[in-house]
């Protein structure tokens, strides 16, 4: 990565607020809380600002970014302009099929049932959301390649750099810049703060999070949406993968040392339920060291590779797949065979994905060779039976008639003669967890009992279900920008009805509300009025006028263009009786 990436996200974190949960009620939500910066976190905390409301996002690493920065190739989208642009016919149903099929996995006809809404969501969601990236952020999206279980290329990556890198980083300057140009009031970065556990009223609704940072504890009230990430590096005592999963502890992983499950733990811990939890993506091509091939942590190899043309040789010199197969059958196949294995990239698909050929090669993970003979002496077999190899696979990509069922043939042919080869050596890794809490096609997070827990949100690896048995290459990235963006959509429509049950309780203490008279309802009503036009933006205005008592307030809200008939409004006049702190209530609201 370039100096750039290696800067910490957040160097600047404004004093976090501090409460005593024990002995202060909050009188009135004005923010969301958001735990996990990568970039499902830093989706929802900008869909939060985009909708008025303010946010919190706390991270207990030292910079933001987490595992959504390693993400090497891309993000998936449907109709999104990038494809139109290149005359790509597809359609978010075609995805949508995609998604399902993949969701079933290896040895099951069908996904499992709660996966269909979700992923309904997933895949409905992705052209806007792609969109959403390159015109919000000014990102380069503007490449489309084609991944394993894919029926279009729809896997959007940039010129440069890893896009899960670019993505993430984006959002992270973003979000800085308010923090920055706010002083602190519409978006605070708090990061080493550990969050050890949620806060819940009386009533069961969560109403903020306890967090530990330079060894003091500190609270925040609000929302919460949990972004923290899966479980593929959990080796704590409490582990879920040794729980769940525990013969796959012995494989390598991808995953940074921070993906420990603990959103996952923190939520069970209040009642939140969890699905899919055996489910464990072992991906295919993680990248050995030649110099540290026993190493934990591998550096992954962007399946992007095979989408471009890469193919996948046994120790024999013999391919034993299609390289465009879904993850899990590509890992299984590799289980049945004899390694090492080697990822082989042509002139024509190292062209095409240049920059990540460079940049493995510059971290000693995969080399260059400059004919067929060469490649053949490092796999240690004879360079006709590597020609031979070679053959079959053009045959197959001529005819349309592959032994393992491949279907697309991209940067073809492969000839021994060829003056430039990528090669790396790829072993199975632990990868994704497609299991996590339970959530709904809101992103509320449901209880064991299956119930949406107030106040709690979950977005990004930390939330199960969507993926089903198996995730498909691209959808990670993806996961997190939709899921993220309902998550902040959602939690910011409860910040609208926390205002209003504010603003009843405002009215109860017979202050009243008069024309230049400050006080509890006319602070809550300017931020219901606040956070209604952003959330409602199809609401003309509210209208609030004090009862001839003075002792209430009636509230019209009213829907369409000003000006509309008088019948569009649907308030109903709160207070309307007179009776004292009557509030906001009503239909209307």
């Amino acid at each position: 990565p370039s100096k750039r990436a290696t800067r910490p996200a957040t160097p600047r974190t404004h004093t976090p607020h501090t409460h005593n949960a024990r002995n202060t009620t909050p009188h009135m939500s004005e923010q969301v809380i958001v735990i996990g910066g990568g970039l499902a976190g830093l989706s929802a905390a900008h869909t939060v600002l985009e909708h008025g409301g303010r946010v919190v996002l706390l991270d207990k690493c030292s910079f933001l970014g987490g595992n959504s920065t390693k993400a090497t190739s891309g993000i998936n989208g449907a109709l999104t302009r990038t494809q139109a642009r290149l005359g790509i016919n597809d359609s978010a149903d075609k995805f949508e099929e995609d998604v399902l099929k993949g969701a079933a996995g290896v040895g099951h006809a069908s996904p499992p049932e709660h996966t269909i809404p979700l992923a309904k969501v997933l895949a409905q969601g992705s052209g806007s959301s792609v969109d959403w990236l390159v015109a919000k952020f000014g990102l380069d999206l503007s490449l489309v390649s084609q991944l394993g279980g894919h029926s279009y290329p729809r896997t959007h990556r940039g010129k440069e750099r890893f896009p899960g890198f670019t993505i993430t980083y984006a959002l992270m300057e973003g979000l800085e810049k308010v923090q920055d140009d706010s002083h602190g009031e519409l978006a605070r970065i708090v990061t080493k703060a550990e969050a050890k556990r949620l806060l819940m009223d009386s009533a069961g609704a969560v109403i903020g999070v306890e967090y530990e940072r330079g060894g003091q504890m500190v609270q925040e009230y609000g929302p919460v949406v949990i972004a923290t990430g899966g479980f593929g590096a959990d080796y704590t005592p409490d582990s879920l993968l040794a729980k769940y999963r525990p013969e796959l502890q012995k494989l390598p992983t991808t995953n940074g040392d921070h993906c420990t499950g603990d959103g996952i733990k923190m939520a069970e811990a209040v009642g939140a339920g969890t699905v899919d939890m055996t489910s464990v993506q072992v991906h295919p091509t993680g990248l050995v060291h030649p110099g540290e091939p026993e190493a934990k942590v591998k550096f992954l190899a962007a399946e992007a590779l095979r989408g471009v043309g890469g193919i996948m040789l046994d120790a024999n010199g013999e391919r034993f797949c299609d390289e465009l197969g879904r993850r899990d059958y590509v890992s299984g196949e590799m289980n049945t065979h004899k390694g090492p294995f080697r990822l082989i990239l042509n002139g024509l698909a190292s062209k095409e994905i240049e920059w990540h050929c460079k940049h493995y090669v510059g971290r000693g993970i995969m080399k260059r060779f400059n004919s067929g003979a060469e490649v053949a002496k490092e796999l240690g077999i004879n360079p006709q039976k590597l020609a031979q190899t070679f053959a079959k696979y053009n045959q197959a990509a001529t005819s349309k008639s592959c032994p393992f069922g491949k279907k697309f043939f991209h940067n073809g042919p492969i000839e021994m003669n060829d003056s430039v080869f990528h090669v790396a050596i790829v072993t199975t890794v632990v990868h994704y967890t497609m299991g996590g809490l339970t959530i709904n096609s809101d992103s509320q997070v449901m209880s064991a009992g299956g119930m949406p827990m107030a106040g709690l949100y979950a977005a990004g690896e930390v939330a199960g279900g969507i993926h089903g048995r198996n995730r498909l290459g691209g959808n990670s990235l993806l996961d997190c920008v939709v899921f993220g963006r309902v998550a902040g959509d959602t939690a910011s429509r409860q910040l609208l009805s926390t205002a209003i049950k504010a603003l009843r309780a405002a009215g109860v203490g017979g202050t009243g509300v008069g024309v230049g008279a400050p006080g509890p309802q006319s602070t809550a009503l300017s931020r219901v009025a606040s956070i209604n036009g952003h959330v409602n933006p199809g609401i003309a205005r509210i209208a609030v006028q004090p009862n001839q008592s003075g002792q209430g307030v009636s509230i019209d809200i009213l829907w369409g263009e000003p000006g509309a008939p008088a019948g569009a409004g649907a308030g109903a006049g709160a207070g309307g009786s007179g009776a004292a702190g009557s509030g906001a209530g009503g239909s209307g609201a």
